[in-house]
């Protein structure tokens, strides 16, 4: 796994890194009062959390992260979203089941359940983004450009540090 760092050039999967960041393709909405767009949350930096509830990197580094980072930064100025991104075990990571996943493990941010393709067990985000698999995070600057986009668990300075220089950006 390559790591990037903002304005590196690359992503973790090879992409310019400092591309516009594909809207998001969401079927269902937790923890948000509306629909969110990144459109929208332009001026703010973004992190974008994907994640399975079955994934153990998610549910043992990802998704703690991500609370931490929802947590530690004043959202006004950074916005967390977290992307239920199923590509195996349909079946079973059903909305209901993230609903109860969410509140078990007491997760603040807004969730999206990333809208299905119809063709593919890749659902659409997913697939806009190349991600590798889960976890996967993604920051996005104030201009709505992807700066940084890995695959697996990224130790929390790491991520902090790169939050930090986008945010003074």
């Amino acid at each position: 796994m390559t790591r990037t760092q903002p304005g590196q050039g690359r992503s973790a999967h090879g992409a310019l890194a400092s591309t516009t960041a594909a809207e998001l393709r969401v079927s269902r909405w937790f923890n948000a009062r509306a629909p969110l767009s990144l459109a929208a949350l332009r001026g703010k930096v973004v992190v974008l959390h994907a994640f399975q509830m079955l994934c153990p990197g998610c549910v043992s580094h990802g998704t703690p992260q991500a609370q931490r980072i929802a947590e530690a930064f004043d959202p006004n100025e950074l916005a967390v979203i977290g992307l239920h991104t199923v590509f195996e075990h349909h079946e079973v990571m059903t909305p209901r089941a993230l609903e109860v996943f969410i509140h078990e493990y007491r997760l603040s941010f807004p969730i999206g359940v990333d809208e299905p393709a119809i063709d593919d067990p890749i659902p659409l985000t997913m697939r806009a983004y190349e991600m590798q698999g889960t976890p996967s995070l993604i920051l996005i600057d104030r201009h709505g450009q992807v700066r940084l986009h890995e695959f697996g668990a990224i130790p929390d300075i790491s991520v902090g540090a790169a939050i930090g220089r986008l945010l003074a950006q």
